[in-house]
């Protein structure tokens, strides 16, 4: 297959490295001669193209794109609510029924003659663009979360840069704990998966980890806050994934799902607060960082793996390869099928060396 014109989206939350990314698959597809065009906010530059006075589609060019690797967000928008497979239509009696078109991007590629799609995301997207290539449409996709949580590959962009400012907020915190002698309960953002509670919260030096992939018992936790009372270590840091659950419990949810949007978590950090602080007789207090860890400047690392990604999907086209991801065997970059990826969650493995490390220390993870 002959490229003339390929388009790139970015889709699901923000994280840092997408504009690097959109930069190195633009130059690399200009540098072969081909046009370059990003979709407006995921899909919906394309279903709802008349909103935008650039049709929903902008041309990207050196001068579009120049500057923008260091800068967080992404200069095409993103949405959590356009997901194709499952878009949301509210019929007349005022319920909402989701239907499925992808159909619709596919004509609209063919129509504007574009050839390829370069798709930036999550699994969501991923899921996305698996199914748009089982449709015909020529797709790479390239992993995009600060979660870590996409399977085949060494890490995502965005991860290293949402523990980089995670373990600085702890490092900040040790030293008002520790002047108040308080009990800090930190809440990380990662649905559920413990990936940045875990590398954080270990580079950052808490004393306890709570992660969805270990049910915890407070019980366990609180006799770790006693113990370091005893050695007169009378302030605790407690790090807690907001996909936590407690044994036998349930996730602690801000809005259950709905037509095009997964459920939001949130609130597990302020329930383990109360409760440790009831059973040690300690003061608490809850920190969020939230959307802190997802937005600013990406890291070196996060800026280069978003570059080599973005790179390696237009020599993927080229080679003509489709329904692959992009992906990060350390140190070199690989394709993947996304038959292999698509619907699938990296979680972390309980006998990996960074969990076995924490135990080591005498990390407690409530279990």
């Amino acid at each position: 297959m002959s490229i003339k014109r390929i388009a790139i989206n970015t889709g699901g939350g923000d994280a840092p490295g997408l504009n690097a990314v959109i930069r190195a698959a633009t130059l690399a597809a200009i540098n072969r001669g081909w046009e370059c065009y990003g979709l407006r906010d995921g899909f919906n530059g394309i279903f709802f193209s008349e909103r935008y006075e650039d049709g929903g589609a902008v041309r990207l060019t050196r001068d579009r794109v120049r500057g923008i690797g260091h800068l967080g967000g992404t200069i095409l928008g993103t949405t959590n609510r356009g997901n194709p497979l499952k878009f949301p239509l509210r019929m007349p009696d005022g319920s909402v029924r989701e239907i499925d078109r992808s159909g619709e991007i596919v004509e609209y590629f063919a129509k504007k003659q574009i050839d390829a799609l370069i798709s930036i995301g999550g699994d969501g997207s991923l899921t996305i663009a698996h199914a748009l290539a089982k449709q015909g449409l020529t797709v790479v996709g390239v992993p995009k979360t600060i979660d870590n949580d996409l399977d085949k590959t060494f890490t995502t962009f965005g991860f290293d840069t949402a523990v980089a400012f995670a373990t600085e907020c702890l490092d900040r915190l040790h030293t008002t704990a520790e002047s108040h002698q308080r009990l800090m309960v930190v809440e990380m953002m990662g649905r559920y998966a413990g990936w940045i509670a875990l590398h954080s919260g270990i580079a950052g030096g808490a004393h306890a980890i709570l992660l969805p992939e270990i049910p915890f018992d407070l019980d366990k936790v609180a006799e770790k806050i006693r113990q370091r009372d005893e050695y007169g270590r009378s302030y605790s840091l407690v790090v807690v994934a907001e996909g936590a659950r407690v044994t036998d419990g349930q996730r602690a949810v801000m809005a259950p799902a709905e037509a095009g949007q997964a459920e939001r978590l949130g609130g597990i950090g302020e329930q383990v607060a109360r409760a440790l602080s009831k059973k040690t007789g300690k003061e608490a207090r809850t920190v969020v960082l939230g959307h802190l860890v997802r937005g600013g400047t990406p890291t070196s690392f996060d800026r280069l793996a978003a570059m080599r990604f973005g790179a390696a999907a237009v020599r993927a086209l080229e080679q003509g390869k489709s329904g692959v991801m992009v992906s990060l065997a350390h140190p070199d970059v690989q394709y993947v099928p996304l038959e292999q990826v698509a619907g699938r969650m990296k979680a972390v493995p309980l006998d990996c060396d960074t969990l076995a490390t924490g135990r080591d220390m005498g990390v407690c993870f409530g279990d």
